[in-house]
């Protein structure tokens, strides 16, 4: 049985653009404190219906990939039900579903066990929505 349950909200401004925004540095800030040591599970969560958390490769163009493809998928334009917001914003509501909510990742020793490349992202294409919240959870 755990003895360790800590989680802190991020607030993350992500602006007027489809964004990848990597929040690992916040990931493994959050752990110090919250793991101090310990081997557990990271859970990110983003309680919105148009974002998501997606584990991948930035700053070599694998977050932008990411976001053509999607624009791709889900283009912004007039075929969605979901019709409010700026046009197309139906498509940020099937994000969800290609891009979950959540990711929960090992912790070892206190701290996150990524590969060497990878990296924790909050996506978000909702131009309408920029202020966004991601709780992170420990369990240890």
């Amino acid at each position: 049985m755990s003895d360790v349950f800590t989680t802190r909200i991020l607030r993350v401004v992500t602006g007027s653009k489809e964004t990848v925004t990597d929040l690992t540095r916040d990931c493994e800030e959050f752990l110090q404190q919250a793991a101090r040591g310990k081997d557990g599970l990271l859970n990110v969560f983003v309680p919105h219906a148009t974002a998501g958390i997606a584990v991948l490769e930035t700053g070599a163009g694998s977050d932008n990939d990411l976001l053509a493809t999607l624009h791709t998928l889900l283009p912004a334009d007039d075929r969605w039900q979901h019709r409010h917001g700026s046009p197309g914003h139906g498509r940020d509501h099937v994000l969800p579903a290609l891009v979950p909510p959540h990711a929960t990742l090992p912790v070892v020793g206190g701290r996150l066990e990524l590969g060497t490349w990878q990296s924790v992202c909050l996506v978000d294409t909702n131009k309408d929505n920029v202020d966004r919240q991601v709780r992170l959870s420990f369990l240890g």
